[in-house]
């Protein structure tokens, strides 16, 4: 099978069937960065969404570096892994003062910048600046596991794939090839009931050949989830509403939140948020009502958030923290400008819809 029986179908088939996306309007390099870090872990229709009310925020690397760090977490809310803003703000900052406040055309200075690792690096410089650069996704990965029946778990194969993608790779067409792979993986070599039909490389896939379409890629184990379940409360007050800001470093660093934690092995929901209210913040609450659990999937765990209006015990004094690094008694209004973790901020929108707040 050689390089341009591949390459010659795929690139006509991606000129009259790839996706009007925005960043491949102009391909420029802050575009397909912020592009490539949100497309990271969620999917294209929902990353569009974040991608198009960034950029009307935050509209170059400028902007980016001059923001405040509360309005890009803002912004990110829902996107999780939330080192990957952070990082973003960092590697803007050192654009501008280190490279003119520009993304530089060398793959190695781009590795140098803060969040940038081989397969960002790669990507700004294939899509951004049409260097020959290979890429591989986990839509690549599925459609080579079948143009090239693979009998083992993707996992186990990452290094032939890439070494595949960069033998395909043509040299004066990275831009359009990378995107072309990705695009066919996406939209027509899916993972259930691909489209073979439509396959500008069904005649050259080993797979269909062999009717083995289903059956690859070859299905790994099954990654074990962990439940947790928590206990947070709604504290509040005079009309406002008690938060607290997590610590710089660790899980939703620098978020706002409300109060709660793990709920210990045979405690109750309603137990343990009076207990971590007390040894989050020293006050002593009351549950009033039972709001419900929230459900959330982050990673490989499985996260239950019980949730829960409380009211203080005895006279009003200040907190003492022990889990945050600032408090706040919020208005409501000021919610939806503050960033909070996705079930927090689900919790936000339980509470308006139930007029608690």
């Amino acid at each position: 099978m050689s390089p341009q029986s591949l390459t010659e179908p795929l690139l006509r088939w991606f000129a009259d069937h790839g996706r009007d996306l925005p960043w491949r309007r102009t391909y420029d390099p802050y575009h397909v960065w912020i592009s490539e870090v949100m497309l990271q872990q969620t999917q294209m229709e929902r990353g569009v969404a974040y991608f198009e009310r960034w950029l009307a925020r935050l509209p170059d690397i400028a902007s980016l570096a001059a923001a405040d760090e509360e309005e890009v977490l803002r912004l990110w809310e829902g996107l999780g892994y939330y080192s990957r803003a952070r990082n973003l703000v960092r590697t803007a900052r050192r654009l501008v003062s280190e490279h003119h406040g520009r993304l530089p055309a060398d793959h190695a200075a781009l590795l140098a910048l803060p969040g940038i690792g081989p397969y960002t690096a790669a990507a700004i410089m294939s899509l951004a600046f049409n260097a020959p650069y290979p890429l591989v996704d986990a839509n690549v990965e599925r459609l080579f596991a079948r143009l090239f029946d693979v009998p083992t778990p993707v996992r186990e194969c990452k290094p032939f794939f890439w070494e595949k993608a960069g033998e395909l790779l043509p040299e004066d067409h990275a831009r359009f090839f990378n995107q072309a792979l990705m695009e066919l993986g996406a939209l027509i070599c899916t993972p259930r009931n691909p489209a073979c039909g439509r396959c500008p490389l069904v005649e050259r896939c080993q797979a269909h050949r062999l009717g083995l379409v289903d059956a690859r890629p070859v299905a790994a184990k099954p990654v074990r989830v962990t439940p947790i379940a928590t206990a947070n409360g709604v504290l509040m007050r005079d009309g406002r509403v008690f938060i607290q800001k997590r610590p710089a470093s660790g899980v939703w660093a620098n978020l706002w939140e409300f109060p709660g934690g793990r709920i210990e092995a045979g405690e109750s929901a309603a137990a343990a948020v009076v207990r971590e209210f007390r040894e989050e913040t020293g006050f002593t609450v009351t549950p009033l009502a039972d709001l419900g659990p929230l459900k959330h999937t982050y990673t490989r765990y499985r996260i239950t958030l019980h949730c829960f209006l409380v009211a203080l015990a005895g006279r009003p004094t200040a907190p003492v923290l022990t889990a945050a690094q600032e408090y706040r008694w919020a208005r409501p209004e000021e919610l939806a400008g503050l960033a909070f973790p996705a079930p927090h901020r689900r919790l936000i929108e339980l509470l308006h819809a139930g007029r608690h707040i």
